[in-house]
């Protein structure tokens, strides 16, 4: 049997294979108004369509803990009910595929308020929806980027209650799977590097006070997270600096600390945090990055970057290089990508009824 199409458990939860799709932002969601940052029509029809193809666990993009949290004003938010009934329509959906519904909970920090990408993805103001940025110390991300607020303690401690509130909520609308968003150079990442952290107080430093923000947001969630339901973390596992970033020996150490906190997978990627970077971008190049993860520590791991072949994928899962393959852009391009690849590994792959000509 192909491996890629085992299933594969986490607690109490079940995945029907190992594909799965990443977050990925659509900025489709409204800035203003009763609706603002509740899932729409398009976000209903974009993560369906992906379910009907046979995806097994979809991570439903990077959802703002809070307004100000949103990496832009159109991004989807999970701090208020309206927001919450919005979702469970989408996640009932998801169900009845037989796909794992999650949602990727986030605070964008320092990299918030910006425009959609298909604008330039410049920071805006609050003459088009935006706001002041905050992060752990006043460094802006670019060139041409706001000077952030630096959160004071009690700040910090406002953001990790609005993770707690955030699960809560994910939960009431039907997700199976939280994971916390500790990547891409938004709020968390930004804490975990040198490079964007300059704190001299218990939240700086050392690495032990750098990761301290990520693991109380990380203990809040699990309190609220039921039991019988995983939890993953997403990584940059480099900052790709050559010097005072986060490293790859920094993630296989934190991989250990998240999974004694209760953190059961580790979804791997990389960058994202500092701006005038080389990253050597090709097929598969952040699989090794997961893969060393897996082989040096006992925490799950899922791998993600430039995953496009079947064969590819297979190999990734069969080599134990990784559990499970995120596919994004891929997954974009073709939605049924799943049902493809089982047709050509020999995979079992739910079919809706009403697509059974397909098969």
């Amino acid at each position: 049997m192909s491996a890629l199409f085992e299933p594969y458990a986490l607690r109490e939860v079940t995945i029907p294979n190992r594909v799965w799709m990443p977050p990925m932002c659509q900025y489709s969601a409204a800035p203003e108004g009763p609706d603002t940052g509740a899932p729409n029509d398009w976000h209903f029809a974009h993560y369906g369509a992906r379910a009907a193809g046979g995806t097994g666990l979809i991570v439903v993009e990077a959802t703002g803990v809070s307004p100000e949290g949103r990496i832009s004003p159109w991004d989807l938010g999970i701090w208020n009910d309206t927001q919450v009934e919005a979702f469970r329509r989408i996640t009932r959906f998801l169900v009845s595929q037989g796909t794992v519904p999650a949602i990727q909970l986030a605070h964008a920090g320092r990299k918030a308020s910006t425009d959609r990408p298909w604008k330039g993805g410049a920071p805006v103001g609050p003459d088009s929806y935006g706001w002041q940025p905050v992060a752990p110390s006043a460094i802006p991300f670019a060139d041409g980027h706001p000077v952030p607020t630096e959160l004071t303690v009690d700040g910090i401690r406002e953001v990790v209650g609005q993770f707690t509130d955030a699960a809560r909520r994910a939960l009431a609308a039907g997700f199976e799977i939280a994971e916390i968003h500790g990547a891409h150079g938004y709020l968390i990442n930004e804490f975990l590097s040198p490079h964007s952290n300059h704190r001299t107080d218990e939240y700086g430093g050392s690495y032990e006070n750098r990761t301290r923000f990520a693991l109380q947001v990380v203990d809040a969630v699990r309190a609220v997270w039921p039991q019988d339901k995983p939890l993953f973390f997403r990584i940059s596992a480099t900052d790709w600096l050559e010097k005072d970033g986060w490293t790859a020996d920094d993630t296989v150490r934190f991989a250990a600390d998240l999974k004694a906190h209760g953190i059961d997978l580790l979804d791997v990627s990389t960058g994202g945090n500092a701006s005038s970077v080389h990253i050597p971008v090709g097929p598969g190049y952040q699989v090794p990055f997961a893969a060393r993860v897996k082989a040096e520590t006992s925490l799950p791991v899922a791998a993600v970057g430039l995953i496009t072949e079947a064969e590819q994928a297979e190999k990734i899962v069969a080599n134990d290089e990784a559990d499970a393959v995120l596919l994004g852009r891929e997954l974009l391009r073709n939605p049924s990508w799943a049902r493809h690849a089982g047709r050509e590994l020999g995979g079992d792959v739910h079919v809706p009824d009403q697509y059974h000509r397909s098969v």
